[in-house]
């Protein structure tokens, strides 16, 4: 499951990321309101504290990412667009 910390700070962030329009983004983030829904990489459980998230993201632009997402109303629609380095880094740490 992916538990998400937001940092506002760039050094503390396992990964940079980019919100992007859906034809450029690597992965479709489906956002849930509960732990229990979080399911692998794209289901995002937002937390707000740092020790229970899987990873910790920096927002920035598209330049400086190393992932870019789209995020997408329907669970359904949620998933990996193309290969990428960084698959299961999400739900399981280690980014």
């Amino acid at each position: 499951m992916a538990r998400i910390f937001q940092t506002n700070n760039m050094a503390e962030a396992d990964l940079r990321v980019a919100i992007v329009p859906r034809g450029n983004a690597d992965l479709f983030v489906h956002r849930v309101a509960s732990l229990g829904l979080a399911h692998g990489d794209a289901q995002w459980f937002i937390t707000r504290e740092r020790q229970d998230a899987t990873a910790s993201v920096y927002f920035t632009s598209q330049g400086f990412a190393h992932l870019t997402i789209c995020f997408v109303d329907q669970a359904s629609e949620a998933g990996w667009a193309r290969p990428h380095r960084y698959k299961g880094c999400l739900s399981h740490g280690g980014a």
